[in-house]
């Protein structure tokens, strides 16, 4: 078998992290060898390959893997441009190296190089409000500018708002899934993946046809964290999945930020929660580049970038009436009704006065007739 074969075979082989891999062609004397080590067990019985530390399943696979599923993992991989990166390569991510149960093969579409870069991972809810999801993006825009990769899940809400931001500033993104790079989840989220392959790179240790089972997750998040110097939480509920990765952030002894929130927004909780158990509070990207060792310039520490500017600026030319309806709605969510019993304006000009709001964009609109100040 060549390199290739060997590397797709270590892709399908259950039960083997990149610390076992090592560990196992160490003790059969082929861990110099690389990938081309494997090899060497490949075809042997049972009894042996369990003796080096091996479990059943990962022998059985190993004593006679399925030639035709991996040449049709080939071809894919041929076809679509995946590149395959194991443990025992010069580029396999040195961040994700060093992890107790780093994968043993990843595959990649896109600029695989761009796994070796100082990453920050940016995680949160799937439903977020209108300010969380800007802030996530102007975070990203704002990190990625100053050099940073930013990383996350591809999921919906602050993961792509992530991913959006740092592909609008023309910055490197990561996404990586929890599902085969031929299974994009979730589906409407294709053309963003397409996106990042093109600016960045997609990732998975899935093979081909995996589907994005529930157990796949967390699986994913430790990578997510894994490759990152740090983990930014933009609103979490306080059973988020974001707080999964979170963990694994702290017990990989990487960095761990959280945008603090309203008390009254549910969606801050996860994000108390965090800060209370010693994570670091983020108003501005000053504060993430305090805690992580990386040069960046002036420019990029900013805490809003100049989208933000360009709203305070528009803020600056309203009517005073406009002024007072913003003053007024706060950084809450409120419904017009509300408005008018707070300001005594006629429910038509604040409806009016929303409108020209929003296209400032200093309000932004939410389900069931609710604004938010941005």
């Amino acid at each position: 078998m060549d390199a290739v074969a060997l590397q797709l075979l270590l892709g399908r082989t259950p039960g083997l992290s990149a610390p076992l891999l090592r560990t196992v062609l160490d003790r059969a004397g082929a861990l110099a060898e690389g990938v081309m080590g494997l090899a060497a067990l490949v075809g042997e019985r049972p009894p042996l390959l369990r003796s080096l530390g091996l479990a059943a399943r990962t022998s059985a696979w190993l004593r006679a893997p399925d030639a035709a599923l991996l040449e049709a993992d080939r071809r894919w991989a041929e076809r679509e441009g995946i590149e395959l990166l194991d443990a025992l390569g010069a580029l396999y991510p040195p961040q994700l190296s060093q992890l107790e149960g780093a994968p043993a093969l990843l595959y990649v579409q896109g600029e695989a190089a761009c796994l070796s870069r100082p990453q920050l991972a940016i995680v949160g809810t799937r439903n977020p409000t209108v300010p969380g999801r800007y802030t996530a993006m102007e975070f990203a825009m704002s990190l990625a500018h100053a050099g940073l990769a930013i990383t996350s899940g591809l999921a919906r809400g602050i993961d792509a708002a992530g991913h959006e931001g740092a592909l609008s500033a023309g910055g490197a993104t990561i996404a990586v899934l929890g599902a085969g790079l031929d299974r994009i989840y979730p589906p409407e989220h294709a053309p963003l993946a397409a996106r990042i392959a093109a600016q960045g790179a997609l990732v998975s240790e899935f093979p081909r046809d995996s589907r994005p089972r529930s157990a796949n997750f967390p699986r994913r998040n430790r990578i997510i964290s894994g490759l990152s110097l740090g983990t930014l939480v933009v609103e979490a509920a306080h059973h988020s999945g974001s707080l999964i990765t979170a963990r694994l952030a702290l017990e990989q002894g990487r960095r761990v930020f959280a945008i603090p929130g309203s008390i009254h927004n549910p969606l801050a909780r996860g994000c108390h929660a965090l800060i209370r158990s010693g994570a670091r509070l983020v108003e501005t990207t000053a504060d993430i580049f305090d805690e992580i060792a990386i040069s960046v310039g002036k420019q990029g520490c900013s805490s809003g970038g100049g989208d933000a500017d360009r709203v305070t600026a528009a803020a600056r030319q309203l009517d005073k009436g406009s002024k007072i309806l913003l003053d007024a709605l706060g950084f809450e969510s409120a419904s017009v009704n509300t408005l008018v019993e707070r300001t005594g304006i006629p429910t038509q000009s604040v409806a009016s006065m929303l409108l020209i709001l929003e296209l400032v964009g200093a309000v932004g609109s939410q389900a069931g007739g609710h604004y938010v100040r941005l």
